[in-house]
C-alpha cells in the first residue's frame, strides 16, 4: 500500500510515521494533568515506568534506546511491531488526543491512533482498530479484530465487525451492521438496514434498526427500542422504554419493558412477558409454557383500561396482569 499524502500519519505497516504537529491538551476534566502533558509532549521512561507496565512491554520499550517518545509515533511502533494489546494499553493509560487522521482510503493490518479518525472512502483494518476518539467513513467499514472507538461512529455505508464492538458514543450507520461477538454501544444506535450481532448486545441510548434485528444473546437497551422488520434474539430482551415492531417479536428469555409492546406480527417469548404498560399484537401473545403474561406494572389499577391494554387476536394464556381489550385491532 502506497504511503498517505505528506503531513498524514501512515498506518501499520506501511512506511514510518511522519512526525506529529503538537496536538492540543485532553479535554478539561477527561484526564489528570499529568496524562494530559504526556499526550501532548514526549513520553519520557520514567513515565513508562510510573504506569507499572509489563516487564516486555517494558523491555521493549527500553530496546528503542529513546529517551523520549512521541505518543502516536510509540502507538505506531507497537501496531508495526505486533503488539497491539500494549498500544491499547497505553491508549488507556494515557488517554486520547485531538489530533485526526484524515485519509482517502484506510487499509491497514491493525490501526491504535489517540484522535479522531476520518476517512473519505472505506475502510478495511484486518485486526483491531481503535481510537481515542471520533470515527468516521463514508464509505463502507470492515474490521476483523475488535472495534474500539472512543467517542461517535459514523459510517455511510455497510459495517462488518468480526470481533467484538465497543463504541463510547452515539452510532450512526447507513447501511447493515454485523458483529461476530459482543456489541456494546453506550450512546443511541441508528442502523439504516439490518442488525446482527453474534452475542449478547446492549446500547445505553435508543435502539432504532429499519431492517430486521437479530441478536444470538441477551439484547439490553438503556431507552426505547423500534424495529421495521422482525425483532429476534436467542436469550432475553430488556429496554428501559417503549418496544416498537413492524413484524413479530420472537425472544427465547424474558421479554421485560418499561414502557409498553407493540408489534405487527405476533409477540412470542420463552420466558415470562412483563409490561410497564399496555401489550398489542397483530397476531398473538404468548409466554413460554410455565411462564404468564404481565401487562401494565407501572400503571395504577384505575388506570389499567386505558394505559394497560392487552390487544391481540385472541386473549393470552396465562394473562395475569393487565386490561384484556376484547375488541382487537385498535392501538392502545
Amino acid at each position: 500500500m502506497p504511503p498517505f499524502p505528506s503531513g498524514e500519519i501512515s498506518l501499520a505497516p506501511c512506511a514510518p510515521a511522519h512526525p506529529l504537529a503538537t496536538p492540543a491538551l485532553a479535554r478539561e476534566g477527561s484526564i489528570d494533568q499529568a496524562v494530559a502533558r504526556a499526550a501532548a509532549a514526549d513520553i519520557t521512561r520514567q513515565f513508562i515506568r510510573a504506569k507499572q507496565p509489563c516487564a516486555d512491554g517494558y523491555r521493549w520499550y527500553l530496546r528503542r534506546q529513546e529517551g523520549a517518545s512521541n505518543y502516536q509515533a510509540l502507538l505506531d511502533d507497537l501496531v508495526r511491531e505486533g503488539r497491539v494489546d500494549d498500544a491499547c494499553w497505553m491508549l488507556d493509560q494515557f488517554g486520547p488526543t485531538n489530533d485526526v487522521l484524515d485519509v482517502d482510503h484506510l487499509e491497514a493490518d491493525a490501526l491504535v491512533f489517540a484522535g479522531s479518525v476520518r476517512c473519505r472512502g472505506h475502510a478495511d483494518v484486518e485486526g483491531v482498530l481503535r481510537t481515542g476518539r471520533s470515527l468516521s467513513v463514508l464509505g463502507g467499514l470492515r474490521v476483523g479484530g475488535a472495534l474500539r472507538v472512543g467517542e461517535d461512529l459514523r459510517v455511510a455505508g455497510a459495517v462488518r465487525c468480526d470481533g467484538s464492538a465497543r463504541l463510547q458514543g452515539d452510532t450512526r450507520v447507513g447501511w447493515s451492521l454485523t458483529v461476530a461477538q459482543r456489541m456494546q454501544c453506550t450512546g443511541s444506535l441508528r442502523v439504516g438496514g439490518e442488525l446482527d450481532c453474534g452475542a449478547a448486545a446492549h446500547v445505553g441510548g435508543h435502539c432504532r434498526v429499519t431492517q430486521d434485528l437479530r441478536v444470538m444473546g441477551d439484547l439490553g437497551c438503556d431507552g426505547g427500542i423500534k424495529v421495521g422488520g422482525h425483532l429476534q434474539t436467542d436469550a432475553a430482551v430488556q429496554a428501559a422504554r417503549g418496544v416498537w415492531v413492524t413484524g413479530d417479536v420472537d425472544c427465547k428469555g424474558h421479554l421485560q419493558v418499561g414502557w409498553g409492546v407493540r408489534a405487527g406480527g405476533h409477540i412470542h417469548a420463552g420466558g415470562a412477558i412483563r409490561a410497564g404498560e399496555s401489550l398489542w399484537a397483530g397476531d398473538t401473545i404468548a409466554a413460554g409454557e410455565t411462564y404468564g403474561v404481565y401487562a401494565g406494572l407501572g400503571v395504577p389499577l384505575p388506570d389499567w383500561p386505558n394505559s394497560a391494554q392487552v390487544c391481540a387476536r385472541e386473549q393470552p394464556a396465562r394473562l395475569l396482569s393487565g386490561y384484556w381489550a376484547e375488541s382487537h385491532g385498535s392501538t392502545p
